[in-house]
């Protein structure tokens, strides 16, 4: 969904081997969008991320399968989750999504607004791009059922959570599409909230 902050702190508490991964995956992240500003998604090989990050090919396709998945995939889904279970049980659901949301956005635009843009845009510009992020939303999809499941008491499974959840993922997209499509001009903050206030209350009708 967006950058997750793993801060120096929260490394320490991480072993050797775990930390090592992280390393590992945000310096082929960095190599990937550095070499993206300079010369353009399609001209960026696999090849070249490799050698900019000091790692093998064969370790880039380790960490992600596609050229894709290093632009689109983080760390922030399985945190994003632990969050929603901190809240507290009795707080109706659409204030815990604000609640939730709100601060994911805030983190990543302080970490950093750049790469924010920089992905919002492959998104919009790049097809293959926006088909593995068509793709990935099932995975995340899935993830946030368990939270949905575990707030309503329903059937993870159920139908009804299954159209919710893939509603709510669905709508989060088009938050970033409709971010990058109009250059970035609008607060991104708001953009969360309306697109939020359409799934809690429906969309409005327009006065004559």
């Amino acid at each position: 969904m967006t950058a997750a902050r793993t801060s120096s702190a929260d490394l320490s508490q991480l072993g050797l081997r775990e930390r090592k991964k992280i390393k590992t995956r945000t310096a082929i992240r960095a190599a990937t969008y550095a070499l993206i500003r300079e010369q353009g998604y399609d001209a960026t090989t696999v090849e070249q991320i490799a050698e900019r990050a000091e790692v093998s090919p064969s370790t880039v396709f380790r960490y992600f399968p596609t050229k894709e998945d290093i632009v689109l995939t983080d760390e922030f889904d399985p945190l994003l989750l632990d969050e929603i279970r901190a809240r507290p049980a009795d707080e109706p659901w659409m204030d815990t999504l604000r609640h939730v949301m709100t601060k994911a956005i805030g983190l990543a635009l302080e970490e950093d607004a750049e790469v924010l843009r920089l992905r919002s845009h492959l998104m919009v510009q790049v097809p293959t791009v926006r088909s593995r992020m068509l793709e990935s939303m099932s995975v995340t999809g899935r993830m946030l059922s368990e939270a949905v499941a575990e707030r309503t008491g329903r059937d993870r499974e159920s139908l009804e959570v299954r159209v919710f959840t893939m509603s709510l993922i669905g709508g989060l997209a088009e938050i970033t599409m409709y971010w990058a499509e109009h250059e970035f001009r609008d607060d991104l903050h708001d953009l969360l909230h309306r697109a939020l206030d359409v799934i809690e209350h429906g969309l409005p009708t327009e006065k004559p």
